[in-house]
């Protein structure tokens, strides 16, 4: 359980020590990303359309002069799509000096969450999420899903590289 827990943080944080994570909603369920992952988090965004991208990109973004790839999470885990007057959330992380953007419902807090209680996806977690996730919390207000951010950013490395249609 250590390795996995280590693998979850994303650092070189011992098991007995508290993990931090920026909590967020995709679809109403709660989500954690690794706070040293995140670079930035900002507000609804004019996103300008990719031609022929993957489903899951969004498009790209301006974040202060540099071209951000914006991934739309909800499509990218095989969720329905937000209304059509949904403003997401981008919140920014750096991969292999890449800014990426992955689109959110909401942003809700930092947590500091004990190692002891981090465990690995339960079975019945379905496989969209088991594939993006290295593992869980349960808190009082239900389950968060520590989202693996490698996982999430390999797009065209796996079945999801379909081509949108409707663009």
């Amino acid at each position: 359980m250590a390795a996995s827990f280590a693998q979850a943080t994303s650092s070189c944080t011992p098991p007995d020590v508290d993990a931090v994570f920026v909590t967020l909603f995709v679809a109403k369920q709660l989500c954690g990303l690794p706070v040293l992952a995140v670079r930035d988090i900002l507000g609804p965004q004019n996103i300008t359309r990719i031609p022929l991208a993957p489903v899951e990109v969004a498009g790209s973004l301006n974040m202060r002069g540099r071209i951000v790839t914006a991934i739309d999470l909800r499509r990218r885990l095989k969720l329905p799509p937000a209304s059509a007057n949904a403003r997401p959330i981008a919140v920014v992380i750096e991969r292999a000096g890449e800014l990426y953007a992955l689109l959110v419902d909401e942003v809700t807090d930092v947590l500091s969450l004990p190692a002891h209680q981090f465990a690995p996806n339960p079975p019945n977690l379905s496989p969209e999420w088991a594939q993006y996730s290295n593992g869980i919390y349960q808190r009082p207000s239900g389950l968060l899903v520590v989202l693996d951010v490698a996982r999430l950013l390999a797009i065209g490395s796996d079945a999801a590289w379909e081509r949108d249609d409707r663009r």
